[in-house]
């Protein structure tokens, strides 16, 4: 299937109405960039694919007044965005991982996972990216790994471009100062 563009998912789904084509054309657009966005979020495979299921519901839920004033990949961001934060302030309260466990967890946690190649400077990233404030993670993320001008970073988080840069700039001097300590 071709990569659909959103004009035309739209179009789809108002011709249609709530139908599953439309449905199978988001996903197949937006499946992958959306759950490797999550997955650096929260790490774990499991997490990130239910975060992932749950941020495509929300939107199929409300598609029908999605006004078409951003794209449909910032608006698919904000939600999982949005969801990542809900699920890893749950995970904090819960009290399921302390921040000094943070290394521990990250290291069992990796070696664990099929898609690990080993790498220790991958595992030292992600650990620092860990230790980050959710925030300047997702930043982080969405301005390193997948590219994102500060103006949709703006759209998806709410935040001003302003303190966006800033939140950046934090962010990279705190990994770069774990990755030469460590």
């Amino acid at each position: 299937m071709h990569q659909t563009n959103d004009e035309e998912i739209i179009r789809i789904f108002r011709e249609e109405g709530n139908g599953s084509r439309s449905f199978a054309l988001l996903i197949d657009a937006y499946q992958k960039p959306i759950y490797y966005f999550i997955r650096k979020m929260v790490l774990d495979h499991d997490d990130a694919a239910d975060i992932s299921q749950n941020t495509f519901i929300k939107a199929w839920k409300a598609f029908g007044s999605f006004r078409g004033e951003s794209k449909i990949s910032s608006w698919l961001y904000r939600i999982a965005y949005n969801e990542s934060i809900t699920f890893i302030n749950k995970e904090k309260r819960l009290g399921k991982v302390r921040l000094e466990d943070v290394e521990e967890f990250l290291s069992k946690s990796l070696e664990a996972d099929v898609h690990y190649n080993g790498d220790e400077i991958q595992k030292k990233l992600q650990t620092a990216m860990a230790l980050l404030p959710e925030k300047q993670k997702a930043v982080f993320i969405m301005k390193y790994f997948e590219e994102k001008k500060y103006v949709e970073i703006s759209e998806i988080t709410g935040t001003s471009v302003g303190a966006l840069k800033a939140s950046f700039h934090l962010a990279v001097k705190k990994i770069e100062d774990y990755l030469t300590s460590h």
